[in-house]
This record gives C-alpha cells, sequence and structure tokens, in this order.
C-alpha cells in the first residue's frame, strides 16, 4: 500500500489519525493495524497443505476508523489518493482496484454469517505493492479487525485468517494459499512461525539475537491475477489427482521417487519443488530453533535453487540479488521470498554486519542491473490487532 506516500510526515498511525481528525471533525474511535510479512522458507507449499515458515514483519497497514449508522463503508486511502465507498450489505462487485479487498472482506464475512455494518476509515501502509510481501494480506487483515471491533464480532485470529483467504480467493480472484492471511493474523514478536497449513496450528520459532533477516527488494514487481500463479497451484493440483492424494503434502520423497515417471517433464518439476520444500521448511525450523544459523542460510540456498529451476518462479534480477547477497560477509543464506515472478528476496545475516551488507548490497545490485533496490533489516512483529488511538 504504498504507491502515493510522497509529501506526507510522520508514521503511517500518526498519519492515518491525522487524516481522520481533518475529515471527520473527529478523533478515530479506534486504530487497525495488520502487518505484511516475509516468507523465510516454503513458498508455493501453503496450497498443496504443506509446511511453510514465515514471519510477520514491522511494515503493516494501518487504518483509522469509527462506525457509522447506515451501513455504508466510505474508506479514503492515502497511498492512492482517493477516497471509495461502498454498501456493506450489498453484494455487487466494483471495479476494480485496492477497494475489492475490503469489499471482498465485508462479502466473506456476511457469507459467513457475521453481522456487517458501517464505518468511515483512513488508510495507509508502509508495506510494497506487488514485492511478495503481501500487502494484500495486511489490508484484509487490519479491514477484518475493524469490521470485528464496529460491528462485535468476536476475534479469532485463524478463522478471520480464513475468512481473509476466502476473500482473497473467490472475490479478488488470486487462489492463494493460507499463509498470507495466518500469518498476518497471528504473528508472535521476536519469532518465525512455523505453520501446517493443513491444520492451521503454528508452532513459534524464535530468532536468535545474534541474526537478523534482511528484505532485499530488487525494485520489480508483478501482479498475482494475470501471472503464472493460477497456473502453478492447477500444475500441483493434477499432480496430486495423478498420484490419488489430497494434496502435494501427502506425497512423501520416496513415493515421489517411485512414481515420478507418471508426470509429465513440467508437472514433475513442479510437484518436486513442493514435495522438497515441505523438508526443508521443517528441518530450517529446527535449526533456527537450535541458533544454526549456517545451515539454516543453506537451506535457504537450496530452497532458492528449487524454486528457480523446478518451480520456475524466480527471474534474473531475483537471481542476481541472491548470488551478490550470498558471498557477502556477515551472510548466511539467501533465496527469492513470494510468489515469485519479481519482488523481494530475503537474506539471513548476522545482526553486526547488517547494516553495511544492506548498503554495500543495494550498491552491487544496482550496478549490476541499473535497478536502484532497496535493502533493509527487518524485526519480527505481532499479528494484527486493535489499538486506542
Amino acid at each position: 500500500m504504498t504507491e502515493r506516500s510522497m509529501g506526507f510526515t510522520g508514521s503511517p498511525r500518526e498519519q492515518v489519525i491525522r487524516e481522520f481528525a481533518a475529515r471527520h471533525g473527529a478523533s478515530p474511535a479506534l486504530v487497525a493495524r495488520a502487518p505484511g510479512r516475509v516468507n523465510l522458507i516454503g513458498d508455493h507449499t501453503d496450497y498443496n497443505d504443506g509446511f511453510v515458515r514465515p514471519m510477520a514483519i514491522d511494515h503493516a497497514v494501518w487504518i483509522a476508523a469509527r462506525a457509522r449508522r447506515d451501513g455504508r463503508v466510505s474508506l479514503h486511502s492515502l497511498d492512492f489518493g482517493e477516497t471509495r465507498e461502498f454498501d456493506a450489505t450489498d453484494e455487487a462487485r466494483g471495479d476494480g482496484g485496492w477497494i475489492e479487498y475490503v469489499r471482498g472482506v465485508a462479502w466473506s464475512l456476511r457469507e459467513s454469517g457475521h453481522p456487517v455494518c458501517g464505518w468511515d476509515g483512513v488508510v495507509m501502509g508502509d508495506v510494497p505493492v506487488g514485492a511478495g510481501l503481501s500487502s494484500s494480506a495486511a489490508l484484509e487483515l487490519a479491514t477484518a479487525r475493524v469490521f470485528g471491533a464496529v460491528c462485535d464480532i468476536p476475534w479469532d485470529p485463524a478463522a478471520m485468517a480464513l475468512l481473509a483467504q476466502r476473500a482473497e480467493n473467490r472475490w479478488v480472484g488470486v487462489n492463494c494459499g493460507i499463509m498470507d492471511q495466518l500469518i498476518s493474523a497471528t504473528g508472535k514478536a521476536g519469532h518465525a512461525m512455523l505453520i501446517d497449513c493443513r491444520t492451521l496450528e503454528t508452532r513459534a520459532v524464535p530468532i536468535p539475537v545474534r541474526a537478523t533477516f534482511v528484505v532485499l527488494d530488487t525494485a520489480t514487481r508483478r501482479g498475482l491475477v494475470g501471472t503464472a500463479y493460477n497456473e502453478r497451484r492447477g500444475q500441483c493440483e493434477a499432480a496430486a489427482a495423478t498420484f490419488g492424494v489430497r494434496a502435494l503434502r501427502d506425497v512423501d520423497p520416496a513415493m515421489f521417487e517411485r512414481r515420478a515417471g507418471e508426470l509429465d517433464p513440467v508437472t514433475r518439476r513442479r510437484a518436486r519443488h513442493v514435495i522438497t520444500e515441505n523438508e526443508r521448511v521443517v528441518a530450517a525450523a529446527d535449526a533456527l530453533a537450535a541458533g544454526d544459523l549456517p545451515a539454516t542460510g543453506r537451506l535457504m540456498l537450496e530452497s532458492h535453487a528449487s524454486l528457480r529451476n523446478d518451480f520456475e518462479v524466480s527471474r534474473d534480477e531475483l537471481d542476481i540479488m541472491v548470488e551478490l547477497a550470498r558471498v557477502r560477509p556477515g551472510c548466511y543464506g539467501a533465496r527469492m521470498t513470494g510468489a515469485g515472478f519479481g519482488g523481494c528476496a530475503v537474506a539471513l545475516v548476522e545482526r553486526a554486519a547488517a547494516p553495511e551488507f544492506a548498503s554495500r548490497l543495494a550498491l552491487d545490485y544496482e550496478r549490476a542491473t541499473g535497478l536502484r533496490p532497496a535493502a533493509y533489516p527487518c524485526a519480527a512483529s505481532g499479528g494484527a490487532a486493535v489499538e486506542p488511538p
């Protein structure tokens, strides 16, 4: 949610409160926050009922809001410089754009039998759009938090994550898995989260104090609805059907080796990534919890190679960024993160080396590609919350 932030001062939280008061003549009743995320390992495993290990980050979407009585939602975006409005009880779809994520959450809540009501709000975020840091899930969960607060809907993080996922799948049209919404709802400060995407069980994995994760924005962007994301999901479903299982989660490496010849070469590569990635995710969570940073870094590099070669969702800029990162002093490993086709990579770095790592890597990448990247350490944050203004 950062398309148009020039000219504003202060944190996003301060800005939405100030803008709300200017527009409505009174302070908001509440402020909702939902974080973006960086996935440390385990991409394209979530919609295969597998394992992922994301981290909620200290970049978020903020909404200042108060209830209104006529059932309408009026939301002004500081990022996009526009106000959009709709009837919270209306089934009609809008004409696209960022408001459809908000409208989709209202629809998903109604479909699940929850009461929905109207509210006024101002929204802003510092999660880069299209960078693979899940700005859409952050907007969905912040919206769900507002609806929950103003419409007296009990807050159940896992249930609300599922409702937000359904909004993105069936209203917006992106067949994402549950990871993005669940980590935005359940993140824990100082920890990554190992998530079983079938059972929704989570295990908080502490991040060693001597380490940090650095997000590496390649300055390339992608849009999921119009890319090969849905095609990859279909290929995974076809592979699972060939093996006669519910999802590729149910295929272990031994079964895959026995029956891989039943798949065409492309589908075989897709399945191999998912099956081996699930093994890497669990191993990397154990390594990080044990403080074994070299092993964690090696697994991240193996993950990137699999995403590049078998799942084919990387691109030249992501590969260059990862190669430049892995040879810099203080770096244990790096990989692309998110759905791919552009966006960000993430590196595991010694905390003391992180500032110089980020600045030097940005220069190396700009020399290699002509693109100006962003590189910044991220702290693990808590999940979606409602706060007083």
